[in-house]
């Protein structure tokens, strides 16, 4: 599972600089691809990847939330999960936003900084960071945490009985995986007629995708009763990601026809109640839980021991997803001058930022007392 977590914020540093160079979606510096080819794969990388990837790191989350709650007791777990998931936000919300924004602002070309909203010359006054303060990639450490103390909560609430002597939950058949899958669609469908995808952020950038995040939580509250990454067989993650592929061979090519084909009349998949919404929907819930199911079994089928390597991904993961968003933008500003095709922009940017991200997470883990909150 460390292995596999490393793998995900990984990924989450590849699917942001796909958003910098060309892919549907925000970030702190982005750039219009060059070409319609760079367009079209960026979003399909960053569409899959959004599909799947964090709502399984919310599952992994999950998984060690109710033994870690049952070692610690209420009052020293809440301790822990302000220490480790709130030192991080706030250091994230008052210092690293404001000081990711001005290595846009400060260090590309006057004219560009202007059109990104900059006024020069920028100042790192108290102002500056007061007005660009914010969660940016640090929204997962935000959300868990809100997951985490409501898990307190349901545990704190009177005449529950003792989660710790619960029978231990089966791995649930094929059918209970279906029926999930399905009001996982429905759930995500229906939130997204009030708040469609890209349209309404509340300082969660992928609101419409709670219904998943929530539904994974919980799920790996479940399997880490359990033991379902464990006993999970191989053959029923086969089986899942198998409907997953052929989801994304008819659904989604139907769910984005409908969008475009105004005859259709199926309308936007993004959201509003439409049918393109509703086809995209059950495919990424689909994709989503068929993706999560084959890649654990890999992992655990195949990265399941110790050594060096392990040892530096699990201790540096947390620490490299904090700091990645200045780390990017820097790399991005930088090859800003270079002009060639984005996606081989995206590929040079991701062979670059990536080791120096990494790097960075176990410098400032030997920082005294960080390694007590990264």
């Amino acid at each position: 599972m460390d292995y596999l977590k490393a793998a995900i914020v990984t990924l989450v540093f590849a699917h942001h600089l796909a958003i910098t160079y060309g892919a549907s979606g925000s970030f702190y510096y982005t750039e219009p691809a060059t070409d319609a080819v760079s367009t079209v794969v960026l979003t399909l990388f960053a569409t899959f990847n959004q599909a799947w990837f964090l709502g399984l790191l919310f599952l992994l989350s999950g998984y060690f939330t109710p033994r870690s709650y049952e070692r610690k007791g209420p009052a020293q777990f809440l301790k822990d999960r302000l220490v480790r998931l709130g030192i991080p936000l706030a250091i994230f919300f008052f210092l690293l936003s404001p000081l990711t924004f001005y290595l846009v602002g400060s260090l590309l070309p006057a004219a560009i900084a202007a059109q990104h909203g900059f006024t020069l010359p920028l100042t790192l006054s108290l102002q500056f960071f007061l007005s660009h303060v914010g969660t940016g990639p640090l929204w997962f450490v935000e959300l868990l945490l809100i997951f985490d103390l409501g898990y307190m909560a349901w545990r704190l609430l009177p005449g529950k009985p003792e989660a710790g002597g619960a029978k231990e939950p089966p791995f649930p058949s094929l059918e209970r995986i279906a029926a999930f899958i399905l009001v996982l669609a429905a759930s995500a469908y229906l939130l997204r007629i009030v708040a469609p995808i890209g349209a309404i952020d509340l300082g969660l950038p992928s609101l419409f995708d709670l219904p998943q995040y929530l539904g994974f939580f919980i799920v790996g509250l479940a399997a880490g009763r359990g033991d379902w990454l464990g006993k999970m067989p191989s053959s029923a993650a086969k089986k899942i990601f198998g409907v997953a592929l052929l989801a994304s061979l008819t659904l989604l090519p139907l769910a984005i026809l409908g969008t475009f084909d105004a005859s259709l009349g199926w309308g936007s998949l993004l959201g509003n109640g439409t049918l393109s919404s509703a086809l995209f929907a059950l495919w990424d819930s689909i994709f989503a839980v068929g993706t999560s199911m084959i890649v654990v079994a890999y992992f655990r089928n195949h990265f399941n021991h110790g050594g060096r390597s392990w040892k530096f991904a699990s201790q540096n993961f947390y620490a490299a997803y904090i700091l990645q968003a200045p780390i990017l933008v820097f790399v991005a500003v930088m090859l800003s001058p270079v002009h060639i095709e984005s996606l081989l922009k995206f590929l040079l940017a991701t062979v670059i930022a990536v080791p120096l991200i990494w790097a960075a997470a176990d410098l400032v883990r030997k920082i005294p007392f960080a390694d007590r909150v990264l």
